[in-house]
């Protein structure tokens, strides 16, 4: 009961910061759906690559959290000082450049997706407005990274607050043209989300900048003096953490560009269907994210029995959301699509898919659980080379499903679940051997 306390601890700020997020997305998407199914696949095409290209930043930053816990498990502060100013100085450059590409190259990205030329346009407004997100990453990354660490991450459920409430307001305002601003479509759910993101940032910033009880907080000058060295200790570590989570985002787009060849609306079918599931999917990764920090900790004071530990209680909590979430989409399918689009085929269609997300919830759950107790081992190489194995599996299979045999949208989703679960029986006999070895040394 004290390591879940533990776990919860860290996770449950997060994970309400996660869940409002998620629940803003989801309204965004309601919204978009109001327009047409054509929208919902525009902005799925243009948000899916979008958040990729974050989502490697993000996991470059695993890296410092792994060797950060491991110095604050280890009583080592002054090194994780030295660490994190290195990351705060340095991973926006990542961003900045991100903004950049996105800003002025969506159209060469989006073709190379096969984009339908019926849309291509939307998704380029869409990634135009959306860009400037990418200016503030770096820093809200490494703010994440000291947060998690720290074990002070209450503050995330302000941010999450104040994020949602503006997006789901300015959504409301800029999509429609509501109180007399202009209807901007795909364009203004961009944007609206574009703001809410920046004030959020600003928060939290505000917040670590005031604080005086984050012991790991680098000072300015650290940061300013800070060298290139540790960052590239923090890039080396979480380089297999951002070429897993590359590779798995890339056999995403690449089922993406498979649907785009079924048709425009199988593309905007997922998109629904990838909504409804992510709100799941953060609340694990919420839990995930705990379970990497203490994982770290843990191996910082050479105790591989706490490692374990950690991981089984974040299983059974994680597949008992996975079990919440299935009942709920068995329960009522038809309310929870019918909140996306009015198109009754659409629903009906969808109604299996969601249901076979569903199922997929639980390798899913616990290839995130069992990863970060891998990652919190010290061992992040591993996750990178199953997340290999894995999207390879995806872009030839769906590749033989789609152009070969012809088959649609349900073989795909089938293809996902497998892949999903043969990964998870590996991870799992890993983190077994590992343990092992850790018992006999």
């Amino acid at each position: 009961m004290k390591i879940i306390k533990r776990i919860l601890k860290i996770a449950v700020p997060i994970m309400l910061s996660n869940l409002i997020s998620q629940l803003q997305m989801l309204i965004d998407r309601i919204f978009i759906g109001r327009l047409s199914i054509e929208s919902m696949s525009a902005v799925g095409n243009a948000s899916t690559p979008m958040w990729t290209t974050m989502s490697i930043m993000f996991s470059l930053t695993t890296g410092a959290t792994i060797l950060v816990s491991q110095a604050y498990g280890a009583d080592d502060t002054e090194k994780g000082r030295s660490l994190l100013a290195s990351h705060f100085k340095y991973n926006n450059i990542i961003g900045f450049l991100l903004f950049l590409f996105w800003l002025l190259c969506p159209r060469a990205a989006f073709r190379l997706m096969g984009v339908d030329k019926s849309i291509i346009g939307m998704s380029i407004d869409y990634a135009h407005y959306f860009s400037p997100i990418f200016i503030l990453s770096g820093i809200g990354a490494s703010i994440n990274c000291l947060l998690q660490v720290s074990q002070k991450t209450k503050v995330m459920i302000w941010y999450g607050v104040s994020r949602s409430l503006t997006n789901i307001v300015l959504d409301y305002i800029m999509i429609f043209g509501n109180f007399g601003f202009p209807a901007m479509g795909v364009r203004g759910a961009a944007l609206a989300t574009t703001i809410a993101e920046l004030l959020g940032d600003f928060i939290v910033l505000f917040y670590v900048f005031c604080s005086k009880d984050l012991i790991l907080k680098p000072k300015l000058a650290e940061i300013l003096l800070s060298r290139f060295r540790p960052y590239l200790e923090t890039v080396k570590m979480g380089i297999p953490a951002a070429c897993e989570d590359f590779t798995w985002n890339l056999g995403n787009l690449y089922l993406i560009v498979m649907l785009n060849r079924v048709s425009v609306k199988a593309a905007g079918i997922h998109s629904i269907i990838f909504g409804v599931e992510l709100i799941a999917v953060v609340l694990v990764t919420s839990i995930g994210t705990a379970t990497l920090t203490l994982s770290g900790y843990e191996t910082g004071k050479k105790n591989p029995g706490g490692v374990w530990n950690v991981v089984l209680n974040s299983a059974f909590l994680s597949w008992g959301i996975s079990l919440f979430n299935l009942i709920i989409f068995v329960l009522f399918p038809a309310r929870i699509l019918g909140l996306f689009t009015r198109d009754t085929e659409v629903i009906n269609a969808a109604f299996i898919y969601l249901l076979i997300v569903g199922i997929d919830l639980f390798p899913k759950s616990g290839n995130i659980i069992f990863g970060s107790g891998i990652r919190g081992y010290g061992e992040p190489v591993w996750m990178m080379k199953t997340q290999l194995f894995g999207t390879a599996f995806v872009i030839i299979f769906s590749s033989i499903m789609v152009i070969g045999l012809h088959m649609g949208i349900m073989e795909l989703f089938i293809l996902v679940v497998v892949d999903e679960t043969v990964r998870f029986i590996l991870n799992y006999r890993k983190l077994c051997r590992i343990r092992y070895s850790y018992v006999k040394l």
